[in-house]
């Protein structure tokens, strides 16, 4: 075998495992530096010195109050990224907090960058997401339950109980982003909310023709 052919090869073997060793975090930690200038656009955020990194980037109170659900949703839905908690930039998560009044509602919506899981600190709820397959799986999760939202899948959670509802969820992206179809697909006002309520807490699959498949806990 020609020489030059071999350590091409050999070349590119020990570039492929380089690459993948950069996976990682190349450091503890990397909170975000907000104050620094960008010369270049990356992906993510710039880091701070490791000299001027301290306690107060690991700890965020965003989440402590309830959020504003004076909304025809009577929900609120917060999440907290590393632009907002520094600590968690590089890490690949973010997290939020969901309130969700009397009757409320999180309407469908997606995170094309993240698996989100949520965690149910209060109250009785109505969560699921619907798969590639037009699979919809839904449950009754109580307090202290924790649901699945796979990445990508569209997903909706909604108050089932007779009180406030309060749920914590953890997702696999510093940036998750959210995709809203409610504004394009159903009409934004209290009328379609209901429309939209009843037919998700129904459970007889004749109320879901849309669905090819059903799955409820």
């Amino acid at each position: 075998m020609n020489s030059t052919l071999v350590f091409f090869i050999i070349l590119c073997i020990t570039s492929i495992g380089i690459c993948l060793a950069d996976n990682d975090n190349l450091q503890d930690a990397c909170p975000t530096d907000l104050t620094a200038k960008e010369a270049v656009f990356i992906n993510g955020f710039p880091c701070k010195k490791p000299s001027s990194i301290a306690a107060a980037d690991f700890k965020v109170s965003n989440l402590k109050q309830a959020g504003d659900t004076d909304n025809f949703l009577l929900s609120s839905v917060n999440i907290v990224s590393a632009a907002d908690f520094p600590g968690l930039n590089t890490l690949g998560l973010s997290i939020a907090r969901t309130d969700l009044d009397l009757d409320g509602m999180v309407m469908p919506h997606s995170h094309p960058r993240a698996t989100e899981l949520l965690f149910l600190r209060k109250g009785i709820v109505l969560a699921g997401f619907i798969d590639t397959n037009n699979t919809l799986f839904q449950s009754l999760i109580k307090e202290g339950d924790v649901f699945l939202f796979p990445k990508g899948m569209l997903h909706f959670c909604l108050n089932a109980g007779y009180e406030t509802a309060i749920a914590f969820s953890v997702m696999s992206s510093q940036n998750p982003g959210t995709v809203s179809i409610s504004g394009a697909i159903f009409e934004t006002d209290k009328e379609s909310k209901e429309r939209i309520t009843r037919r998700l807490i129904s459970t007889g699959a004749t109320n879901m023709t849309n669905f090819s498949r059903i799955h409820i806990q």
